[in-house]
C-alpha cells in the first residue's frame, strides 16, 4: 500500500497526461498481477470494481470523527487542515503526522505492514459491517495500522475523492501501455465488464478479446453537445433525427430473463423509485439495454409534467401506490444499445432506430419482474391493472426529421409547446459512444428565464479552487427579508473568483468554517432551466440547474428580484 501511495504522489505533482499515464503503467509492470488488479481498481478512485454495487457507506462525518479521534486534533484544528489542502485524505495525512501527533496521547504509528490485499479486505469489512459503531471500529483499526501517506490515500478512496489528476480513462491507457495492448480493446473490455482489475488481467494475458458484456452493469451514456440555434445544428450534419428533449432523468434500462433493473446517468440503481416500469419492460421478449428518459407523465393530455412532480419519486425505497397514482411517470425509449445477443454501439443511429422499433412492434407479455438477491422492495403494488396499462408506461420517442432552420424552429416551438424542454438533434450516421459529448448528438434549449439575486453565504471550493470562496448562496426579497433560493459555482472567470474572495473574506458575518454567511452587498445575475417547490429553501423554490451569467455591480442589493417574480416565472413555465 505504501509504493501505491508513494505512487500515487507522484503521478498528482505532474500535470502531464502522457506522464501520468507513464508513471501508472511503470507501476502496474512492477508489482504481481494480482495486485496490479487491485491497484487498478483504486487509481480510478473506487474501492470496488465499477459493476459491483457495493458501497462502503462510510459518510464524511465518520471520517472527520475517525480522524480527529486518532490524531488527538480538535475540531478548529482540522478545519484549518482541511482550508489548507481542500480534501479529507489530505486532512488524514496532515493530522496524523508524527510532528503533528506528537505530545498527544494516541497510538504510536508504526511502519506499514498493509499490502493492497490488505485493504481491499478491509473495504469489503467495511460495507459488509452495519451500524456506524461497527464501521468506526473497523475504520479505526485500518487507519492505525497505516502510515500517514497511506491514510491519505485510504481515506481519499473511502470518500471517493482520489484528487490526483487519473480519471478511468488513464487508467485504460496505461493498462494498454503496460501490457502492450490495443487500447481500443481496453477500452472495450472495460466498457463490457465494469472492472479495470478484471480487463487489467486479460491485457496481461492477451485475452481481451473474451470480455463479454455483463448485463445489469450499466454502461457510460452518449452525451450532447448543446448548440445556440437552428442554423448552428444544422451546420454540424445533414441527416437529422428530431426528438423532443424531455425534462426528466435519463435512464438506461437492462431486461434479461424476465428481471428489468434501470440505472441513472450516475450509474446508480434507481429501479426501486419507478416499480411500475419493470413489469413493462421485462415484457419484452429479448434481452435488451435501452437508452431513454422517465418523466413525470399525464397520460390524459398526452405531455409531460414539470420535473418539480418527478423530484418526488426520487431518491425513495419505496413508493406508495398513492404516489404513483398521484405522479405517474412514463419512460420514452430513444436509444438500443443491446438486442439479439448483439452489442449495437458500432451501429449508425438510422439502425438502431429500425432494431428499436421492431422491439416496440413484437408481442409483449407483461411480467412481474424477479427480485434482485439484495432487494427488499416487493411489486405486488404496482401490478399493472391492465396490459395495456403497464405498456403505456414505456413508450418509443417520436422522431422526426427535419432538413431546414425553419422547420426546426417549428419543432422546437411545437416542443415547448407541449411542456418540453426543447430538441434533441442526432445524425442519423452517428454510432453511440458511451461518455462522449461529441457533435453527432445536439440538444437545443433556452433558459426558462434569469433572476437577479443577492449573495447571502459562500463556501471553499475544491480541487483547482482550493482556497477560494467560489461556492455562493443566493436569495431573492420577500418583503423586506432575503430568503435562500439557489446555490451556484459556474459562471464566473478564476480572476471574478479570487477578486470577489477578498471581497468576502473583508465582509464576512459569521465564519462556520468551511462556509461563511456575508453581508448580503453582492448582486449576481443566474440563469436556470425551470423552477421547482422544495422545502429546502427559505423561499419554497429551488432552481434547476442554476448558473451565474455575470456579476451586477450596478444594481443595489434592493433592486434584486422578489418571491412574487419567482411565483410568476414558476406559474408559467
Amino acid at each position: 500500500m505504501l509504493s501505491f501511495a508513494r505512487t500515487s504522489d507522484t503521478i498528482a505533482a505532474t500535470t502531464k497526461k502522457l506522464e501520468k499515464i507513464g508513471l501508472v503503467a511503470t507501476y502496474l509492470r512492477s508489482i504481481p498481477l494480482d495486485q496490479a488488479a487491485i491497484a487498478a481498481v483504486f487509481l480510478s478512485g473506487r474501492p470496488f470494481p465499477a459493476y459491483e454495487e457495493t458501497t462502503l457507506q462510510v459518510g464524511g462525518s465518520l471520517l472527520w470523527r475517525t480522524i480527529g479521534e486518532l490524531s488527538g486534533q480538535s475540531e478548529t484544528e482540522l478545519t484549518e487542515i482541511y482550508r489548507r489542502f481542500g480534501d479529507a485524505g489530505s486532512v488524514a495525512e496532515a493530522a496524523l503526522a508524527k510532528e503533528a501527533i506528537q505530545d498527544k496521547a494516541v497510538p504510536d504509528v508504526s511502519p506499514s505492514s498493509l499490502s493492497l490485499s490488505d485493504v481491499q479486505h478491509a473495504f469489503r469489512e467495511l460495507a459488509a459491517a452495519r451500524g456506524p459503531a461497527a464501521k468506526a471500529a473497523l475504520l479505526r483499526q485500518l487507519l492505525v495500522r497505516a502510515t500517514p501517506l497511506e491514510a491519505k490515500y485510504i481515506v481519499k478512496i473511502i470518500s471517493g475523492d482520489l484528487r490526483i489528476g487519473l480519471k478511468e480513462s488513464l487508467v485504460e491507457e496505461a493498462i494498454a501501455r503496460a501490457f502492450d495492448a490495443p487500447l481500443a480493446d481496453v477500452k472495450r473490455a472495460n466498457m463490457l465488464l465494469g472492472d479495470l482489475g478484471e480487463t487489467l488481467s486479460l491485457a496481461a494475458n492477451g485475452k481481451l478479446a473474451d470480455a463479454r458484456l455483463r448485463i445489469f452493469h450499466p454502461m457510460d451514456f452518449m452525451l450532447a453537445s448543446p448548440v445556440e440555434s437552428a442554423e448552428e445544428a444544422l451546420s454540424y450534419f445533414a441527416n437529422a433525427s428530431i426528438e423532443d428533449k424531455y425534462d426528466g432523468i435519463r435512464a438506461q434500462a437492462h431486461v434479461s430473463g424476465g428481471e428489468a433493473r434501470i440505472f441513472s446517468r450516475t450509474r446508480d440503481e434507481i429501479t426501486e423509485s419507478f416499480p411500475e416500469l419493470p413489469p413493462a419492460l421485462a415484457g419484452f421478449p429479448k434481452d435488451v439495454i435501452l437508452d431513454g428518459e422517465i418523466v413525470a407523465w399525464n397520460a390524459a393530455d398526452a405531455r409531460a409534467l414539470p420535473f418539480s412532480a418527478l423530484q418526488q419519486r426520487l431518491g425513495r425505497k419505496k413508493v406508495s401506490s398513492k404516489l404513483m397514482h398521484e405522479v405517474p411517470v412514463a419512460y420514452f425509449v430513444f436509444d438500443i444499445l443491446y438486442a439479439n445477443r448483439e452489442l449495437l454501439l458500432d451501429r449508425p443511429l438510422r439502425e438502431r432506430a429500425q432494431v428499436l422499433s421492431d422491439l416496440f412492434a413484437a408481442p409483449r407479455t407483461a411480467v412481474i419482474p424477479r427480485l434482485a438477491a439484495q432487494s427488499t422492495l416487493a411489486f405486488e403494488d404496482s401490478r399493472p391493472e391492465s396490459l395495456e396499462d403497464s405498456f403505456a408506461r414505456v413508450l418509443r420517442a417520436p422522431a422526426a426529421t427535419a432538413n431546414s432552420t425553419e422547420h426546426l424552429e417549428a419543432l422546437f416551438t411545437a416542443a415547448r409547446d407541449r411542456g418540453n424542454e426543447g430538441l434533441m438533434i442526432k445524425d442519423l450516421d452517428s454510432l453511440y459512444t458511451p461518455g462522449r459529448r461529441g457533435k453527432s448528438w445536439l440538444k437545443m434549449k433556452r433558459e426558462l428565464a434569469t433572476l437577479d439575486v443577492v449573495v447571502t453565504a459562500v463556501e471553499y471550493g475544491h480541487g483547482k479552487r482550493i482556497g477560494v470562496l467560489s461556492d455562493y448562496t443566493f436569495a431573492v426579497w420577500d418583503g423586506e427579508r432575503l430568503v435562500n433560493i439557489g446555490k451556484a459555482y459556474s459562471g464566473l472567470t478564476d480572476a471574478e473568483i479570487a477578486e470577489m474572495t477578498k471581497w468576502f473574506l473583508a465582509h464576512k458575518i459569521r465564519d462556520h468554517g468551511l462556509s461563511l454567511e456575508v453581508e448580503p452587498k453582492i448582486v449576481l445575475e443566474v440563469a436556470f432551466n425551470n423552477m421547482m417547490r422544495s422545502p429546502r429553501h427559505e423561499s419554497g423554490y429551488a432552481l434547476r440547474f442554476p448558473r451565474i451569467v455575470r456579476l451586477r455591480p450596478d444594481k443595489r442589493p434592493e433592486d434584486a428580484d422578489t418571491i412574487e417574480t419567482v411565483r410568476e416565472i414558476f406559474n408559467k413555465q
